[in-house]
């Protein structure tokens, strides 16, 4: 059927409405002077232009594939949320894009008016996040390292995050104080015992949001490299069928963490299997490729800051 002419004039005037919004650059305020409307009406019209069609958008930037990307990522792994930046191509394995998104991330949910939770993982990724969170006064707020960042000789890491988030908004925060790993499987439950790292635990059992790295396990493993186990304790885990980990927790291909290992000497928060928190996982790199796919696999992350060439790689597989 064809439309009447007062529809026909009302989609010319949609159809003028939004050239002169979208395309020429004007005000609603400017378009209702120059088609002698209201400023209401005009913005009925601009709307009726979307709404049908009447004028489309093709985004020509490289952003849109890393859209169409995790768009992709959400349906194939049925993730909560993802996010691709845009490949380095200077350096693969860059992490300054995925650092910001993470910053992104956490300055949204810390300015929120209502009392959160965080909690955080930590290394070279999460601490390169944290460094891009501006200083903010958020005192309601509490922060929760899901492992610590002390080796087994007492030393720790450069790459805290808890604290230094903490120091930048002024949050509550509660760290691991203890070693990564025990010397013995009753040692560490013993441990786990003690009321500060009990509360530390049942803390993070309630965050509204996890942050967490993925670690790969070969020669270059973090976990190794930092010190936190030696070459002997890595090759077991590569033995056992580890291919990841999150904050030290050993899983395998299949997205199931180990039964044994350093996983029985581990003081890290335990993590769900499937998540149950928003659980998000920032990593890139074709070396994290297993172990990314893996925790999707096994459903230990709900969601994931990636880049284009990691999820194209995921996708592939």
């Amino acid at each position: 059927m064809a439309p009447s002419s007062n529809e026909k004039s009302r989609l010319d005037d949609a159809a003028r409405a939004g050239w002169l919004y979208y395309i020429s650059g004007y005000t609603q305020d400017e378009i209702a002077k120059q088609l002698k409307v209201s400023r209401a009406t005009v913005q009925r019209l601009v709307s009726l232009c979307l709404t049908e069609r009447l004028i489309t958008f093709r985004l020509e930037h490289p952003i849109a594939a890393c859209m169409d990307l995790a768009r992709r990522m959400v349906d194939r792994f049925k993730l909560r949320t993802c996010e691709v930046v845009p490949t380095d191509p200077a350096s693969l394995t860059a992490a300054a894009g995925i650092a910001e998104r993470a910053a992104s991330l956490m300055e949204t949910t810390l300015r929120s008016p209502k009392p959160v939770i965080v909690a955080i993982g930590t290394g070279r990724a999460m601490r390169a996040a944290v460094e891009q969170v501006p200083p903010m006064d958020r005192p309601d707020h509490q922060l929760v390292s899901l492992v610590s960042n002390i080796s087994t000789d007492g030393s720790a890491t450069f790459f805290d995050t808890v604290g230094r988030l903490a120091e930048l908004t002024k949050a509550r925060h509660y760290p691991t104080p203890l070693p990564v790993l025990m010397a013995s499987q009753a040692e560490r439950d013993r441990m786990l015992k003690m009321g500060p790292i009990a509360k530390v635990h049942a803390l993070a059992a309630k965050a509204d949001l996890r942050l967490v790295g993925v670690g790969q396990m070969d020669k270059s493993a973090q976990l190794h490299v930092d010190g936190f186990v030696s070459r002997t304790e890595l090759n077991e885990l590569i033995r056992l069928g580890a291919v990841g980990e999150l904050t030290g927790w050993a899983y395998d291909a299949r997205g199931r963490f180990l039964k044994g290992g350093t996983n029985t000497r581990l003081t890290s928060v335990p993590h769900p299997a499937p998540a149950t928190a928003l659980t998000i996982a920032a990593a890139l790199g074709p070396a994290k490729v297993p172990a990314i796919l893996a925790a999707l696999r096994g459903r230990l992350i709900n969601g994931l800051i990636t880049d284009e060439a990691t999820a194209k790689a995921l996708l592939a597989l």
